[in-house]
């Protein structure tokens, strides 16, 4: 029998926290709670961990630190529930590596819904490691599109979002062609997820900073007027 998806609710406030855990327990899930990242971090260490649905305004490190420190350390899926609007916050969110963000006051079956989405898509991934290993070599990098992994040109293994995996194996499995932004917003969009410009141009972003271009970038460029190119090493 399958174990039930487990899930960390990190919240400060009670109420919310108490309600999100009735309700995800009743729905068939198994459910730790937490009010800080203190707590989220044992919560972790002691059980397997599908999904963190994290506040970002918590006491002491918040929900932002969070995000980045758990997607250095894991590909589990992160949601970002938080009362903050604006689209700054929502675009740092998704920077830092989370999968989704949700403002409050939401409604309570949607988040269900983007939650079985996530969990089915991060449950694919984890299926596909068994299948035999497809590489894709780049410019002394390496795309494992079976195992969903990105690997260093010394061998090291980097943690890849959905979002930036999706991506990134449209350039390799086409390198010197120019995308445009709406042909990469067609190669990463999903029936629950529907991105924009500019989350093409977050990925794009946190892609480089994955490939250690953090500045002047030569490998994954800009082509101005059209979109992105992953330029091939000629060497």
């Amino acid at each position: 029998m399958n174990a039930k998806p487990h899930i960390v609710i990190v919240e400060d406030d009670p109420v919310t926290r108490g309600l999100l855990a009735a309700y995800f327990e009743k729905e068939g899930y198994a459910v730790s709670e937490a009010e800080n990242g203190s707590q989220m971090w044992t919560r972790l260490e002691t059980t397997r961990t599908d999904l963190v649905l994290l506040d970002i305004n918590l006491p002491g490190e918040d929900g932002f630190s969070l995000t980045h420190a758990l997607r250095l350390r894991s590909d589990m899926g992160i949601i970002l529930v938080t009362a903050r609007k604006e689209d700054v916050d929502r675009i740092v969110g998704l920077e830092l590596g989370a999968d989704d963000y949700v403002i409050k006051p939401f409604n309570e079956r949607e988040l269900l819904i983007r939650v079985k989405n996530l969990l089915r898509r991060t449950r694919k991934q984890r299926e596909e490691d068994e299948l035999p290993v497809t590489r894709h070599l780049f410019n002394g990098w390496t795309l494992d599109t079976e195992r969903r992994r990105l690997i260093t040109p010394d061998g090291a293994h980097v943690p890849l979002t959905n979002g930036e995996y999706l991506l990134l194996a449209e350039f390799v499995r086409k390198p010197g062609r120019v995308f445009t932004r709406d042909q990469l917003l067609e190669a990463i969009s999903s029936r629950d997820w529907i991105p924009n410009d500019r989350t093409i141009d977050v990925m794009i972003n946190r892609l480089r900073r994955k490939l250690g271009e953090t500045s002047s970038p030569r490998m994954l460029v800009t082509i101005h007027g059209v979109g992105y190119q992953l330029v091939p090493d000629e060497t």
